[in-house]
């Protein structure tokens, strides 16, 4: 069997950034299934590579989280096109999976099938066009009608449906009813991040001896709402809590966030650049908590951030700033809190019951290690993405 995966930004462990894509290729790559990847770099040239068995191309399409609206949607334009040029060099092709975001990639899988008779699988990380729409990005009535009407059009076309959350999953069941959809969300892997007792020489490296430790590590963009994030941390050094805030990450609010930092005057706060996936162990091995958070908005409750994935298995206190179906489970898991994103004070009283009682912290974080071991592990979700191609 021969699977083409479409993902514009597919990386690897020493590159650092989600590896989602990295991992279901490794799925099948593991169990005899030959994986072709196009992807999207920087580079001013294609090229093709072999990392660790999986056939990967890369198209030179450069793409930015400091994009704007329109030059995004150029460079998602010019990825698909040079995946419908590429394509048609390929040989053997029995099924292609198609990743999303944009949802505009639907389209090529969609052309894919037309021209050379291979059917997708649609893979829908983010919900997409509400997730601009609610962002306040696409505002021109017939244009959300359009993309509305193109998200429907592309699951009915699509073999399948793969969503990564059960409100995502729960949405494509109400747009295209009777339609497959598989719940396949992020991995937590399990073999390399791992419940660790703090490197004196890490806790001296980041300055944080007798700290308790909470870190962002992802994005620093728009929908990330780390203007809270950062209230948080102003509100516990108020507060004389003896935290440290760690901000880790590349994005387009990157330096209004060193400036703010600098204004408020935040000794508890270290804004760190973006780290490859070594770099973030080290800063797990220091984390106490690890913080997920996002702009109020309904849409973004649904995602199924990778962060929250590295945080359970690294055995970390989850903290969130929204509702959903993963404040829902730290809750029940009793391995998180939620803090109320109108409040920044409230993370104060949040967190104080974990600064005094060390048992209570470490009963949180072992429970994320156990839910991250028995639901998310690489092995149990590789299995289950692998079980689709094997219908």
């Amino acid at each position: 069997m021969k699977v083409l995966l479409l993902h514009q930004h597919f990386n690897t462990p020493e590159s650092g950034g989600s590896l989602r894509s990295y991992y279901l290729a490794k799925a099948l790559v593991d169990r005899n299934v030959q994986v072709v990847v196009i992807t999207g770099y920087g580079g001013k040239n294609y090229q093709l590579e072999n990392i660790e068995g999986i056939e990967v191309h890369y198209l030179p399409v450069p793409y930015n989280n400091r994009f704007g609206f329109w030059k995004r949607s150029f460079s998602f334009f010019r990825y698909n096109w040079g995946v419908i040029r590429l394509t048609g060099k390929l040989q053997s092709i029995d099924t292609c999976y198609a990743i999303s975001v944009p949802l505009t990639i639907g389209l090529a899988a969609f052309w894919i099938k037309l021209r050379y008779k291979i059917k997708y699988i649609f893979e829908v990380g983010d919900l997409w066009p509400e997730a601009p729409i609610q962002m306040g990005f696409v505002n021109n009535y017939f244009l959300k009608s359009f993309l509305y009407g193109l998200e429907k059009f592309l699951y009915r076309k699509a073999e399948s449906v793969v969503a990564l959350s059960p409100m995502i999953k729960a949405a494509i069941e109400k747009k295209v009813p009777g339609k497959l959809v598989h719940l396949i969300p992020n991995m937590a892997d399990t073999a390399f991040y791992k419940p660790q007792t703090k490197d004196p020489v890490l806790v001296e490296k980041f300055r944080v001896k007798e700290k308790f430790v909470v870190s962002y590590i992802g994005a620093i963009g728009l929908a990330n709402g780390l203007d809270f994030y950062v209230e948080c941390a102003r509100a516990c050094q108020q507060a004389g809590l003896p935290i440290h805030f760690m901000l880790c990450g590349d994005g387009a609010l990157l330096e209004y966030f060193k400036r703010i930092a600098k204004q408020y005057a935040l000794k508890n706060l270290s804004i760190l650049p973006f780290q490859n996936r070594n770099g973030v162990n080290e800063i797990m091995n220091v984390t106490d908590a690890t913080f997920i958070c996002y702009k109020p908005l309904p849409v973004l409750e649904t995602g199924s951030p990778n962060k929250y994935f590295d945080g359970l298995a690294a055995g970390k206190l989850i903290l969130v700033n929204f509702g959903g179906w993963i404040k829902s489970e730290i809750e029940n898991r009793k391995c998180g809190v939620y803090v109320d994103s109108k409040r920044p004070t409230d993370m104060v009283k949040k967190i104080e019951p974990f600064i005094s009682d060390s048992q209570r912290l470490k009963q949180y974080q072992q429970a994320s290690r156990l839910l991250a071991e028995s639901a998310y592990s690489r092995k149990i979700l590789g299995e289950r993405f692998a079980s689709i191609f094997m219908r």
